[in-house]
């Protein structure tokens, strides 16, 4: 029934996988052995759930992890479906309910009309030192860009230091490695949007 709702075996494995396991983060390999599939299915997957937001990935030790992005505005209907009963007693379920409260920051942030890529860093991301917490690119409007940002920063209980630019120069700067870009790519970010997938091998 499930596999027939959600498409695909694999999809299946690595929902249970991750909603079980909030808080948790994975690389490929890893994920691979754990859900028992074939590593070109497996990464297939995971950039369908990194691109419509279920998951999110950051890098770490020249190594990309994925885990479960507890603040999708659906985590807790999945959770239902997906989630074992015993792991509601574990703490880092306990984390994802105080969550709960913040859930619909990122969600606001992603209805930005416009919105290619969101990085989240700095306070938003624990053990980050990255001197931008929210980078948003795309063609953006700098008014619904400061709504967005004041309201996101009400829901989530901290002041956050942002930056828009152009996707195009975004592009230009991610190839030139430029050192601004770098100085957040190379601190532990997480990576909320990518559409075109500009940061899969990053």
């Amino acid at each position: 029934m499930i596999d027939a709702l959600f498409g695909s075996k694999t999809r299946i494995k690595l929902l249970h996988l991750f909603l079980n396991n909030p808080g948790k983060a994975f690389y490929v390999r890893e994920i691979t052995r754990l859900v028992d599939e074939q590593i070109n299915s497996v990464r297939r997957e995971l950039a369908n759930l990194l691109e419509v937001g279920v998951i999110t990935s950051a890098s770490s030790d020249n190594k990309l992890y994925y885990e479960m992005n507890q603040l999708y505005e659906y985590y807790l209907p999945f959770r239902t479906i997906f989630g074992d009963p015993k792991a509601a007693k574990t703490p880092a379920t306990s984390i994802a309910s105080k969550d709960d409260e913040e859930v619909e920051w990122q969600s606001i942030v992603r209805k930005l009309s416009g919105l290619r890529v969101t990085i989240a860093a700095g306070v938003l991301v624990k053990n980050s030192a990255s001197p931008i917490d929210l980078m948003l690119v795309g063609d953006l409007s700098p008014k619904r860009v400061g709504e967005a940002v004041k309201e996101a920063e009400k829901l989530a209980g901290k002041e956050v230091r942002f930056t828009t630019i152009r996707y195009d120069e975004f592009y230009y700067r991610l190839s030139v490695h430029d050192r601004f870009i770098q100085s957040i790519l190379t601190n532990k970010h997480v990576v909320l949007l990518d559409t075109d997938n500009i940061l899969k091998e990053q």
